[in-house]
């Protein structure tokens, strides 16, 4: 099947994943380049067409908190958060590539803040002709969480389910798997309540009964944690109800991988 024709899985690799949160500029290399095997092993066995995403964790939010960058430009200083925070979400971005790269992958990375025009927090303008010329010329483009010229406040921080949602409605995606540090949505936080039982679906009639559920990201989180993401990739299977969406544990070896080849695993699916 040509590059042109076979549909695009989205994955992302969640910043409390790949970043210590509670430690500022902090990444966990031995889970970066042991996740960056897995994607290379999945692409490569069960040839698939694949953007790589990821969150910030304790890189650009720290930064982003400091500078109140998700509220805007607001101040003097605001321009001086603006460059802070794209350098730092660059500077794990970069670790990121690299790690693929070693993996053997042909990762490219894709800078948001270079590229795209929002506002009001939500992309509006981004070309990206550019991103399905790398598909088809089998590298892998490597998106993240970014800051981003906002029309609306000046600026804003984009979260990676922002970035997958503008994609999604853009180009032909059949697939978005969300990499987090437990097995999907539960009705109370599985790491503080051992009775805590696992939403393994949600539909968008659904949504307002797991609202209650869905809380902030352990640590900094200026993208609004778990609750925008969720709602984020409702928006996208509403768009679009060909697309099934996942929200799995990768802190465990070989989650990654199974969820990429279709192989049955524990999380949560979100479909319209």
């Amino acid at each position: 099947m040509s590059t042109k024709t076979r549909g695009i899985t989205l994955v992302k690799l969640g910043g409390s994943v790949i970043t210590d949160k509670g430690h500022a500029f902090t990444a966990r290399l031995d889970t970066i380049y042991r996740l960056a095997e897995e994607i290379h092993h999945s692409i490569h066995d069960c040839d698939l067409r694949l953007i790589v995403g990821h969150g910030g964790g304790s890189f650009p939010h720290t930064v982003a908190q400091k500078h109140a960058t998700q509220r805007g430009i607001t101040g003097s200083e605001s321009c001086r958060g603006i460059a802070l925070v794209q350098e730092a979400a660059a500077r794990l971005n970069r670790i990121v590539v690299k790690a693929l790269i070693k993996s053997g992958l042909n990762a490219i990375s894709i800078q948001p803040s270079g590229a795209a025009i929002s506002e009001n927090s939500r992309i509006v303008k981004w070309d990206l002709d550019v991103v399905e010329r790398l598909l088809d010329c089998n590298l892998v483009p490597v998106v993240y969480g970014d800051v981003s010229i906002d029309l609306g406040q000046g600026c804003c921080i984009l979260s990676t389910e922002e970035i997958f949602r503008y994609f999604a409605a853009k180009l032909p995606v059949e697939r978005i798997v969300i990499g987090s540090n437990v097995n999907g949505i539960f009705d109370k936080d599985p790491n503080i309540f051992q009775d805590a039982q696992q939403i393994p679906l949600i539909t968008p009639e659904k949504f307002d009964q797991v609202l209650c559920f869905l809380g902030k990201s352990t640590g900094i989180d200026v993208t609004g944690g778990m609750r925008s993401k969720v709602a984020a990739l409702l928006e996208i299977v509403k768009r679009k109800n060909s697309i099934k969406c996942s929200i799995i544990d990768i802190t465990r070896p070989k989650n990654l991988e199974d969820a990429l080849c279709g192989r049955k695993i524990i999380g949560t699916t979100i479909q319209g």
